[in-house]
């Protein structure tokens, strides 16, 4: 039995097996690697990527990182292909075709079916004298000496060096049409990641009571209106109803330690004079950030008339974007 220490030995092993293998293919991001992704910007077509085995898992996340980033993609099956999802192909496309050894049966049998249909054909390969490389137009080189498996056999660094050459030509296609963080939220509406693009503060305080105070308030006042208004503070106007400070249940807490005659004082003589604020327009990951350097939990929020009302780090916890 395999002792921990020999167990995580062999992880490490395979780790760094896989890191030098991935730095090495440093050197073939080169002219070719430049020509592909022209030829796909260019493009009035999709990105259409076929492979087979762990290279058509491969392809799949690809297609999904290119999707993701502003290049349409599909994904199509290099066995089905041949069985009628050929159709798949449009005119205009440009073909992905990835496989390690660019020689197995399915890829030899799909290669002149697509030379046929005039599409421009890349190659994501490792070796550059197989049949799939001598046949594209144009190659990606994703080459690896051996894989990370003791018998060279499971498909391990050279998935790897395949996937990072997908990274690497969605991210420059990325930088080529000048991809947005705006852009990337239009592709990303639903969850965590779209909600830190497009969520703003406007769209979450507007649920919330406005707690607001005159400054001439009573304590009995303050209490009763941020009890009601159940945001743990209140926003304090001044004679001509514009912000002046804020109130928050710290500011009680420090008035009762005091010992100070809690029915002579009025709301402008326990208030903080600088509240924090954020523009209600602001994305409201950037209010929660706001919050946590600042170690409150609520913020005023302003629009171009003043006082429009306040945001909770509840409301910002609820969606889920932090």
């Amino acid at each position: 039995m395999k002792s921990p220490q020999s167990i995580i030995e062999n992880g490490k092993k395979v780790v760094l097996h896989e890191a030098e293998a991935i730095r090495n293919m440093v050197q073939y991001i080169d002219d070719d690697f430049a020509r592909c992704v022209s030829l796909i910007y260019e493009s009035k077509g999709r990105v259409i990527i076929t492979g087979i085995g762990k290279s058509a898992n491969i392809s799949q996340k690809i297609v999904a990182t290119l999707n993701s980033t502003g290049t349409p993609a599909v994904f199509m099956h290099a066995a089905d292909a041949i069985h009628g999802d050929l159709g798949i192909v449009q005119k205009n496309d440009v073909v992905i075709c990835i496989s390690r050894s660019g020689d197995t049966p399915e890829i030899k049998v799909l290669i002149p079916l697509l030379k046929t249909m005039g599409n421009k054909l890349i190659a994501m390969v490792s070796n550059r004298n197989s049949i799939l490389a001598q046949q594209a137009d144009y190659i990606l080189y994703a080459h690896i000496e051996k894989e990370a498996c003791p018998n060279n056999l499971a498909p391990t660094s050279s998935t790897t060096a395949q996937l990072v050459m997908g990274d690497a030509l969605a991210i420059a296609l990325l930088e080529y049409r000048e991809f947005s963080s705006d852009d990337f939220a239009r592709y990303h509406p639903g969850g965590t990641l779209g909600k830190k693009l497009y969520l703003r503060v406007s769209d979450l305080y507007v649920v919330n009571e406005k707690p607001m105070i005159s400054e001439n308030a009573s304590i009995d006042e303050v209490i009763l209106e941020m009890t009601t208004k159940r945001l743990g503070a209140t926003a304090v106007l001044d004679a001509n109803n514009r912000l002046c400070g804020i109130i928050t249940d710290g500011d009680l807490r420090r008035m009762l330690v005091s010992k100070k005659p809690v029915n002579e004082l009025r709301a402008r003589d326990i208030m903080g004079h600088t509240p924090r604020t954020i523009h209600k327009d602001e994305l409201a990951v950037k209010a929660f950030q706001l919050m946590e350097q600042c170690s409150i939990t609520q913020l005023i929020v302003v629009d171009n008339n003043g006082y429009a009302g306040m945001i909770h780090v509840h409301d910002i916890l609820k969606e889920g974007i932090v």
